[in-house]
């Protein structure tokens, strides 16, 4: 008896490069194609499935729970905050993601927003389209060199802008609790307590998982923290920042900028405020992306799904943290 396997949903033109990895390994499979974007959608097809792989999908108790054969539950990406790990978990259903895809392109972007907001190349670009080629508009201007870079976090993405940033001459410094004190004094960073980050920062830029515990964490009291003449990047997750909080720090001046990858509703509605912010840089969550880091996520989230169905261990699981 063959397996079935749902993609609950995806964004991708092809699906060759999963559905030829897997069934080279399991030729007796099947696969069930969806754009669910409600719990109740997923439930509706996933009862009977072996395997799902998901992208954006909301996957929590409920669904879980409805799961009748499921094994394996592979995700798209290194965050898994669409998915119920715990119950997943107590149903033996394993969750899978990918830690270490996309490292250079994300730490690459965080600082090719940092660079934009510092030397206001976005800004600057606009206004001499629109007629206007004098570079005052753009002023202040403060030379990279010397200025501090505070991580919200310290993985494996932070630290490879830890390292862009040192290229530049700026102090890196970092803020967090689970990284031992000899990974950061080998990287040249230094920890610091969450207040200090953001009271000696330059410049902010989010690393941190998107959980429980961290949704909102930069809000309206770590704004008035910052300087003035700060700017704040994400790269990671949106709703780790508090967007209305923000919103006010920009339109009061309390901060200087910000560069966003991420948002809390994704995509960005026409009638956010950031739009009309002429300090602030949007991207439409793409640090992730590049040809060669999309197939990577694709054979591995694949590979996940295959592993496990030929009771193999695979490489990327989630633990749940007792």
């Amino acid at each position: 008896m063959g397996f079935k396997v749902l993609f609950s949903d995806f964004e991708y033109d092809s699906l060759e490069i999963e559905e030829n990895l897997i069934r080279e390994q399991i030729p007796d499979i099947e696969f069930v194609y969806a754009q669910c974007r409600t719990e109740e959608e997923v439930i509706e097809v996933a009862k009977d499935v072996d395997a799902i792989i998901n992208q954006y999908a909301p996957l929590g108790k409920k669904v879980i729970e409805s799961l009748k054969d499921c094994k394996v539950i592979a995700r798209y990406g290194i965050g898994f905050n669409t998915i119920d790990v715990q119950a997943a978990t107590e149903k033996n259903i394993k969750v899978c993601n990918v830690t270490d895809y996309c490292l250079d392109e994300v730490s690459d972007h965080a600082m090719a927003l940092l660079l934009s907001l510092a030397r206001k190349v976005t800004f600057l670009n606009n206004k001499v389209k629109d007629g206007v080629w004098d570079y005052k508009v753009g002023t202040p201007i403060f030379k990279l060199r010397g200025s501090v870079l505070g991580l919200l976090g310290l993985g494996n993405i932070a630290q490879k802008v830890a390292k862009r940033a040192q290229a530049f001459g700026l102090k890196v410094i970092a803020y967090d609790p689970f990284i031992p004190r000899e990974v950061a004094k080998e990287l040249n960073v230094e920890l610091v307590e969450f207040k200090e980050l953001f009271r000696l920062s330059d410049y902010i830029s989010v690393h941190t998982p998107l959980n429980e515990t961290t949704i909102g964490i930069v809000g309206e009291e770590q704004f008035k923290w910052m300087k003035k003449e700060a700017f704040i990047i994400n790269t990671s997750r949106g709703p780790i920042i508090d967007e209305k909080a923000l919103i006010h720090a920009l339109v009061n001046n309390e901060i200087a900028g910000a560069g966003l990858d991420v948002l809390e509703m994704e995509p960005i509605k026409e009638d956010n405020p950031l739009l009309k912010m002429e300090q602030v840089v949007l991207n439409p969550h793409v640090a992730w992306h590049s040809a060669e880091s999309e197939n990577e996520l694709k054979r591995k989230t694949a590979q996940n799904v295959a592993d496990v169905l030929q009771d193999k261990e695979p490489k990327y699981v989630v633990r749940v943290k007792n």
